[in-house]
């Protein structure tokens, strides 16, 4: 396993059912890094990956409050919590003015005070760990929710229980420490989970990291995918060449997106094969293309899989109705008519195709019995 943990802490945060009360448990100051710590880790750091729904950003560049001009220096106590930003107890504890329980504490304390602020019935686990992952070094901020299992015993006695519920993992951040100490003043050293439609994870989580948006990954791929699509367009590449073309970018994207690597426009230029010919007659490779036309796109960035995966496949959901079907085939094995707002699909799935067969059956024998 490459993952090696330097440091973890585990708070619980919950909330007094009759009072707007948020109550801190704090945990043990040291936790034994064993194997199965190191395998929870390893299991956050993979589900942390695997969320497509994530944004970039970086510290904010607002100065801190005066009341806290002390949090950088050695004397930080938990007086401090209620004004000291994120970044100032991770700077004290990483220029080793403080350890890491420390840290971790008033880091709780302040999640607290946000909490309250925007009174909000927060449960979870906040767990805070710095761990290096494939040469990478990261701190990982997550407030992990609590689910209540079951279990039956030998006398088949029923008793439930808690435990910690990553798959429901909402609110997380990942901070690239190796990406802000060299280049703080980046805009996505940042990495977090974008909310679930009807809650704003920036409304208080964000703002108890101090943390503010600045790369948008989705727009960034948008712009990407759009710019083949021009490529193979002054290409004049005919249907399966460019489909071939898009293929190429997809699994280049899927690749990266599985060793958690950001795309690379130099490495698209070199992945996509056919090469275009500017206005002077010179053959130029898509990268080469894509400096001439200036997109506003980054050398490289952390890309949106969703957003790729639409560029060989359409697919739509609404009305009971689920469609999803290869770009390649659009206009011959599906052919949609804007004037009558139809589709019609010719060459049906085999296994679709027994369904209706049998669905024809049964209707015919109901009218049968009808009549």
């Amino acid at each position: 396993m490459s993952l090696i943990i330097s440091n973890i802490a585990l708070h619980f945060i919950s909330k007094k059912e009759e009072s707007s009360e948020v109550l801190l448990r704090l945990g043990p100051e040291s936790i034994e890094i064993g194997p199965k710590i190191t395998a929870f880790v390893d299991g956050l750091h993979s589900i942390y990956n695997a969320k497509s729904s994530k944004a970039y950003g970086s510290f904010s560049s607002m100065p801190a409050p005066a009341s806290s001009e002390s949090s950088t220096e050695s004397d930080i106590d938990s007086s401090d919590t209620v004004t000291a930003r994120f970044v100032d107890l991770m700077e004290s504890y990483l220029g080793e003015r403080q350890n890491f329980y420390t840290f971790s504490t008033q880091a709780a304390n302040t999640l607290k005070n946000e909490i309250e602020k925007y009174d909000l019935d927060e449960t979870g686990y906040l767990v805070v760990c710095h761990y290096e992952y494939m040469g990478g070094r990261y701190l990982l901020v997550a407030v992990i929710p609590v689910s209540e299992h079951y279990s039956v015993d030998g006398e088949l006695n029923i008793s439930a229980d808690q435990h910690l519920d990553t798959t429901k993992l909402q609110l997380a951040a990942r901070i690239d420490l190796f990406d802000y100490q060299q280049n703080a003043s980046g805009n996505r050293y940042i990495s977090f989970i974008k909310g679930r439609a009807g809650r704003k994870v920036s409304d208080f989580f964000l703002d108890f990291l101090g943390c503010e948006e600045g790369l948008n990954s989705k727009e960034q791929t948008q712009t990407l995918v759009q710019a083949v699509e021009d490529y193979v367009a002054v290409n004049q590449l005919d249907s399966s060449e460019k489909q071939q073309t898009r293929k190429e970018l997809l699994n280049y994207c899927k690749e990266q997106k599985a060793s958690s690597q950001d795309v690379s426009m130099q490495e698209v230029g070199k992945v996509i094969g056919h090469t275009a010919t500017d206005s002077d007659g010179n053959e130029q490779n898509f990268y080469q293309f894509c400096q001439q036309q200036s997109y506003p796109i980054e050398e490289s960035f952390p890309h949106d899989q969703t957003v790729v995966n639409k560029i060989t496949k359409y697919s739509g959901y609404g009305n009971g109705i689920s469609l999803s079907f290869e770009r390649s085939h659009f206009g011959q094995d599906v052919v949609y008519n804007p004037h009558n707002d139809s589709i019609t699909i010719f060459k049906v799935p085999p296994n679709l195709k027994e369904q209706l067969q049998a669905l024809l059956a049964n209707n015919d024998e109901e009218i049968i019995e009808n009549s």
